[in-house]
């Protein structure tokens, strides 16, 4: 077939190009294109196997040259696999977001210090609180600066509940918490406190004078 002599060729040219001369021409224009404006050294998904060749690790394509690995990512099928990713990785990353933390907030006040307070010592001089020459504490606690509508508390804890000193076994302790105050804590010795309901002669009890500011209580260990 003459192709030098061909309409729309020019004497000399080799005549007009067919399809493939023209794929292979514009491939080869797209590679320099590329080669100029992609760094292949950033791209991760780009791997050179042991016999030269390209492999693409998203889509597992094989390719000779980075010419048929570049025109590979401007195609339809890397690009539609480059969106599943995106996808994908924003799904994941969605759910590996750290729940919100609780809604709750956390009471937060000014602390003024430590109350004063006295502690007493006290026995049943005629054993009539249930056991013979019954011993106990009464503790007056004074809190001229307590905030409005708040009522003092008190509780025993035990070596092993409390976070501040190493447990002993050798006593517990008695905690008065009040705001704005400081909370406050005694080291009693390790023994059962009667409760009031068990004390037949009213030597337990407790009671918060609003007008003086003083919360006052008392207890009796049982044994």
């Amino acid at each position: 077939m003459d192709y030098q002599n061909r309409v729309g060729s020019k004497f000399g040219g080799g005549g007009v190009a067919g399809a493939s001369e023209t794929n292979v021409d514009r491939r080869e224009r797209l590679r320099k294109l590329a080669l100029e404006t992609i760094d292949l050294a950033k791209d991760p998904y780009i791997l050179r196997n042991h016999l030269g060749s390209l492999e693409c690790r998203l889509c597992l394509t094989l390719h000779t040259n980075e010419g048929s690995y570049l025109a590979h990512t401007q195609g339809k099928k890397h690009q539609t696999n480059l969106a599943r990713r995106a996808a994908k990785d924003m799904k994941e990353s969605s759910l590996s977001v750290a729940p919100p933390p609780n809604t709750v907030q956390r009471k937060l006040f000014l602390r003024i210090g430590r109350p004063g307070y006295r502690v007493t010592k006290i026995r049943d001089p005629d054993g009539t609180g249930g056991e013979p020459r019954a011993e106990g504490l009464l503790v007056q606690v004074y809190l001229p600066q307590i905030k409005d509508g708040v009522i003092p508390r008190k509780r025993i804890m035990s070596g092993w509940e409390q976070k501040k000193e190493l447990p002993n076994r050798n006593h517990q302790y008695l905690i008065v918490a009040a705001e704005p105050y400081e909370t406050i804590a005694f080291r009693i010795p390790p023994r059962r406190i009667m409760e009031e309901d068990e004390d037949q002669f009213g030597w337990t009890w407790s009671h918060w004078d609003k007008d003086t500011k003083q919360f006052s209580f008392q207890f009796m260990f049982a044994e």
